[in-house]
């Protein structure tokens, strides 16, 4: 059985926030609750830490929350940087080339920051949750992001089915050493039918955040709660004590999860179900 107090992660998109990236006000509430009754409790997203902060300041989170799907941990009180796991030197120059050669629409996001050209303006409103920090160029294969000194922390691309799969395949080919990529649908109506690509440094998920986030707070990872919906949240299924699928993930996520919630992104609720349900701290 889990102790108290533990520490609870959840997801930002489609787990805390609405569709329009707003919190469920009663979730929120549940998380300042937890946090009273002595919880840890942290933010595990794929979003930069620019479109995390906003969120983790509100909650009154001070500890080390987990960006970029695990590869960025920073602590909420001070903004300061706990790991930055980066492509850096000649591998971020190989992602970028093979980014380039296959004709993709490619953002890079590097000093918590989200860069892009012209054909990637159509994507603004999709990546710019990530990021409030989003800066234009001529060329992204030419952005001063490639050449950071902590390097980069994600390359994310869209396009076709074909372009983005084919794209992935060669970089998991050339660069299995320094990268780990992966492809999917995008989940937006606004565009539908594109795939995208997200490259990152080998050795950071969510599942990494939550083992690191856990030793620093002290608490077992047996003591150890998340939520999420989608499948970069798999990683950290696997290593939390118990862990919450919302109702509209896929089957395949929630196949992983020890629970399924019945609370959806469209309804909010579900991590107040968990605060009431795990740690028996119950909100209006």
């Amino acid at each position: 059985m889990l102790g108290r107090p533990g520490l609870l992660a959840v997801d930002l998109d489609g787990t805390l926030l609405d569709r329009s990236g707003q919190p469920h006000s009663r979730d929120a509430r549940a998380l300042r609750a937890a946090l009273a009754a002595g919880v840890r409790v942290s933010i595990v997203t794929g979003r930069l830490y620019s479109g995390t902060r906003a969120f983790a300041e509100a909650l009154g989170l001070r500890g080390p929350v987990g960006c970029a799907d695990g590869s960025h941990l920073v602590r909420a009180h001070d903004h300061s940087t706990l790991l930055h796991l980066g492509v850096g030197g000649a591998d971020a120059l190989r992602l970028r080339d093979a980014l380039e050669t296959a004709r993709v629409t490619t953002f890079v996001l590097a000093k918590d920051a989200v860069g892009h050209d012209a054909a990637g303006a159509p994507f603004v409103g999709y990546v710019s949750t990530w990021s409030t920090d989003v800066r234009a160029a001529p060329d992204v294969f030419r952005h001063e992001l490639w050449e950071s000194a902590d390097g980069v922390t994600a390359a994310v691309s869209l396009g076709t089915r074909e372009q983005v799969v084919g794209a992935a395949d060669e970089i998991a080919r050339e660069l299995a050493h320094a990268v780990v990529v992966v492809a999917f649908p995008v989940r937006r109506p606004a565009h539908d039918g594109t795939w995208a690509l997200m490259a990152r440094a080998v050795g950071g998920t969510k599942g990494t955040a939550i083992r690191w986030i856990a030793e620093h707070e002290g608490v077992p990872l047996a003591d150890t709660v998340c939520v999420g919906d989608w499948v970069n949240d798999l990683p950290m299924f696997e290593v939390a004590g118990r862990s919450f699928a919302m109702g509209q993930a896929p089957d395949e996520v929630k196949a992983k999860a020890t629970d399924v919630l019945a609370e959806t992104v469209e309804s909010g609720g579900g991590v107040a179900r968990v605060v009431a349900e795990v740690f028996g701290i119950a909100v209006d």
